[in-house]
Order: structure tokens, then C-alpha cells, then sequence
């Protein structure tokens, strides 16, 4: 599976004309898989607020799915650690407003977001053991403009 995923990037970046110096596959759990592109046009792969990367990451799961591949794989693309860098600091945020949350007793709502990264500070709040059984997460509202809500027990 790491192969595959790592030859059709590698083909998918060929085609675009996009150089780069390396693509890395890592297995995180089963069916998810963690890939980092090495390239010195990093920000034309990021593009404006990680859209590039966003839709180079839709098309290499469509890819793969075309390819054979099970439909059910989660695929995170990443550049020069960008996203894990993005990712950070979005937990970062979440651990600050579900403070903010506590210490208020009042529901306080996070900028929204898409669903991976909803789904990342779920998770990290329910697993804390400074949160889990402080704070609980939901999330609200439709499409773009859907966000988590972080609740005080």
C-alpha cells in the first residue's frame, strides 16, 4: 500500500510538472497513512491557506481510489511539515479555549474549520486527562461554517 500511495503521488506531481525531492509514506494506523512531499516550490504546493495541498490530497485519494484501492483510507498530504505545523498550533488553540471554558464555566465556539482538523481536537480533548473529564466537544453548524463548540462539564 505504501508503494502505491508513494509511486502515484510521485507520478501525480511528474505530470504537473512540480518538482520535488522526495515523498515519504508512513503508516500511522490501519487504512491511514501519513505523506510528506519534500520540495523546494513548497508554497505553490500549500497554495493560499493549504487549498493546493487540500485538493492535491482530494485528487491522490481519488487516484487510489481508481488504482483499486479500498475507498475507506484516510490520506493526510503534507509539505515540509506544513500541516503538522498547522495541526499544532490548532491543538494549541483548542487547549487555551477549553481553559478559557473552565475557568468561565461558558461554552466557548472555535473558528471553524474543516473536519479533519475538528475530528484531531476532538479527539485530543476526549483522550487528555487534563480535559476529558473537565470539557466535552461538539461540533455545530453546516459546510464551511461548521465549528466546535467546547462545552464545561
Amino acid at each position: 500500500m505504501d508503494l502505491v500511495i508513494k509511486e502515484t503521488l510521485e507520478k501525480l506531481l511528474e505530470v504537473l510538472g512540480i518538482s520535488f525531492s522526495g515523498v515519504k509514506v508512513t503508516k500511522e494506523a490501519e487504512k491511514a497513512y501519513y505523506v510528506e512531499i519534500e520540495s523546494e516550490s513548497s508554497s505553490l504546493l500549500i497554495g493560499w491557506h493549504g487549498e493546493t495541498i487540500a485538493s492535491l490530497q482530494h485528487i491522490l485519494k481519488c487516484l487510489l481510489f481508481e488504482a483499486g484501492l479500498e475507498s475507506k483510507i484516510q490520506v493526510v498530504l503534507d509539505v515540509d511539515g506544513y500541516k503538522k505545523r498547522q495541526e499544532e498550533s490548532v491543538l494549541k488553540l483548542a487547549e487555551r479555549k477549553a481553559e478559557q471554558a473552565i475557568e468561565t464555566g461558558k461554552e466557548v465556539k472555535l473558528p471553524p474549520m474543516n473536519p479533519y482538523f475538528r475530528r484531531k481536537i476532538h479527539l485530543h480533548l476526549a483522550e487528555s486527562p487534563k480535559f476529558k473529564d473537565a470539557v466535552t466537544t461538539e461540533s455545530v453548524g453546516t459546510g464551511q461554517d461548521r465549528q466546535i463548540k467546547i462545552i464545561p462539564k
